[in-house]
């Protein structure tokens, strides 16, 4: 099926603001990254409350949003924690929903820091999301998160009742990764569709060092990135497969939307995971918007293009939660 609303031309160039906030971010967050060391707690520390006012500057208003924590044990005595998140104006029921997986590097960032982002999905497809606030690393290490994000998966469709095909589960960053990694497995149920916005697919950097050679990242440098990656995979041999993902090979996973920033070096990784999923049989749907940075989508106060590309990650749900409320009513009339 073809999704309209993903399908429109992008622009050739970002606009001056975006193109304004690369450069500055080029002056600032890769100079301070540089000698952030993230493996010292008071470089994670700085590095955590940095991207925390980041967020809060230029993210999309709360005003009128909904928030209630979730902490609770599964009957199996797993503990899921997160919080429900229902935009301005959002019905408070969760007979669909969105299942919302952040980004951090598995080490910095959280339910908190991504509540603007999630609150302006929910406003945007008016529908409840749930955000799962994963264990973070170096404390926890893999597999942890990837555990705490199934248990969250596994929570929302058997203690909450939620039928998988009304869900869609979306994600950004290393949220990317544990959302492809949670759907590759064999028993998991799949949703009726995914949104993933700059996936980290690759942790070795390898494809984002190449793209680093031709276009550096206005904000981080790969190997950067790598180590603080590292905290959460060290010790693990890099070819374990569920950190190496065989996307191509792997079960074929629901309708995709990927979107990254061309300016980021993550756009590799973007472009790597859409050609994975359609020669898995998939349909993978890629957009890399001109000269935007890392999950833009949550910065619009920053560049003006977090709009139109919010727009249409909510024209993709839209499609794919009334596709699969149309196959479940022809298969009860058949």
């Amino acid at each position: 099926m073809l999704y309209p609303s993903v399908l429109a031309e992008l622009p050739h160039r970002g606009s001056h603001r975006s193109r304004g906030a690369a450069a500055l971010a080029g002056l600032t967050l890769r100079q301070v990254s540089l000698v952030l060391p993230p493996d010292q707690p008071w470089g994670l520390w700085a590095s955590r409350q940095i991207i925390a006012r980041v967020m809060d500057t230029f993210g999309p208003s709360l005003a009128g949003s909904r928030i209630e924590p979730v902490d609770v044990r599964t009957p199996a005595g797993g503990r899921v924690v997160g919080e429900w998140v229902w935009g301005r104006g959002v019905p408070r029921n969760t007979a669909r929903a969105i299942y919302y997986i952040h980004g951090s590097g598995f080490a910095l960032c959280s339910t908190r820091t991504h509540r603007r982002l999630v609150s302006w999905l929910s406003r945007l497809t008016g529908t409840a999301v749930f955000s799962i606030d994963y264990r973070l690393a170096p404390h926890h290490r893999f597999p942890t998160a990837a555990d705490d994000v199934r248990r969250g998966w596994e929570w929302l469709t058997d203690s909450c009742g939620i039928a998988a095909d009304h869900m869609v589960i979306a994600g950004d960053s290393a949220g990317g990764h544990l959302c492809v990694d949670l759907l590759l497995q064999p028993d998991v149920r799949h949703p009726a569709g995914v949104v993933l916005m700059s996936p980290l697919l690759d942790l070795t950097f390898a494809l984002a060092r190449s793209r680093e050679r031709t276009r550096p990242d206005p904000a981080i440098r790969a190997r950067d990135a790598a180590r603080l990656v590292e905290l959460y995979c060290r010790d693990i041999e890099s070819t374990h497969p569920r950190l190496t993902l065989d996307v191509a090979g792997g079960r074929t996973l629901p309708p995709t939307l990927i979107q990254a920033g061309g300016a980021e070096m993550l756009a590799a990784d973007a472009i790597a995971l859409a050609e994975g999923l359609r020669a898995a049989g998939g349909e993978a749907h890629l957009q890399i918007w001109p000269d935007q940075v890392h999950v833009f989508q949550a910065l619009p106060r920053l560049t003006p293009e977090a709009a139109p590309a919010m727009s249409d990650v909510a024209g993709f749900i839209a499609d794919v939660l009334a596709e699969a409320s149309s196959d479940t009513t022809i298969g009860q009339a058949g």
